[in-house]
């Protein structure tokens, strides 16, 4: 009897020329290099992938918008700074990747705040006025709500612009409601509104439950913290995008 890959997502059958090729690639019972490459979109893949259905075109376009949104967290991100310091270091990009990883699955703005977030909405379900109490139930142990930043009262611009852009997909029935309850969330908080709350609320609305939805919030920051990584790489540690090292350094040194 020959050996087989026991996987729901893979599917293959042996290669008669050597055992360590493989033929027929199916992924969910679609020919993975006959169909997928050359047709599938990007976040269609990864949808196929984490939920085994192809993606209707309504969950297409509210992850797409939702995965251009998490591209680049941007340099002031705590996963960013660390990939950043990688680079600058000397490191690889794996070694930055992981790096990175390794911040961004922490509880501050990382995955492990994102998943308090979705639970909050899931133990809410459908009645949306009970999130400010499900959010409360998630508070870490400070009192602070998760989709929230301790960082400052008011919510940034550009997590205000984000919101308003899924909110503008037909699926987005959380994001819309956080859009419409911001101020006051905020205000209970006395925090703004995080891109990780967004997140939360988008990943609630697509129907992704905590892991699926904490493995893509991870895999979608990466593009902008490798990016970023990689910019650093081959530059000396006083060129570092931050503080104003020249009033502490000499002129040379700059």
């Amino acid at each position: 009897m020959s050996e087989r890959i026991h996987t729901r997502i893979w599917d293959e059958s042996p290669d008669p020329r050597s055992p360590f090729l493989g033929q027929n690639v199916r992924l969910f019972g679609y020919d993975y290099y006959g169909d997928l490459v050359g047709r599938a979109r990007w976040v269609e893949m990864l949808w196929l992938l984490f939920t085994g259905e192809a993606p209707t075109p309504d969950q297409s376009a509210l992850l797409e918008r939702l995965a251009v949104a998490l591209a680049n967290p941007g340099p002031r991100d705590p996963s960013v700074h660390a990939a950043m310091c990688g680079g600058v270091g000397g490191s690889p990009p794996a070694a930055s990747l992981v790096a990175a990883l390794a911040v961004a699955s922490g509880d501050h703005g990382g995955a492990g705040e994102l998943r308090r977030a979705m639970s909050a909405w899931a133990t809410a379900g459908e009645a949306f006025d009970r999130v400010t109490d499900a959010l409360t139930e998630q508070a870490d142990d400070t009192g602070m709500w998760p989709g929230f930043s301790p960082l400052s009262h008011h919510t940034a611009h550009s997590v205000l612009d984000c919101l308003a852009a899924l909110g503008r997909a037909s699926l987005a029935r959380r994001l819309t409601w956080l859009h419409q309850h911001e101020p006051s969330l905020s205000d209970a908080a006395r925090c703004g509104l995080s891109l990780t709350g967004v997140a939360a609320a988008a990943l609630t609305d697509l129907g992704m439950d905590l892991d699926q939805g904490e493995a893509l919030f991870l895999l979608l920051r990466l593009p902008g913290t490798l990016a970023h990584a990689v910019e650093q790489s081959g530059k000396r540690h006083k060129q570092f995008p931050f503080f104003a090292l020249n009033d502490i350094t000499r002129s040379d040194d700059a």
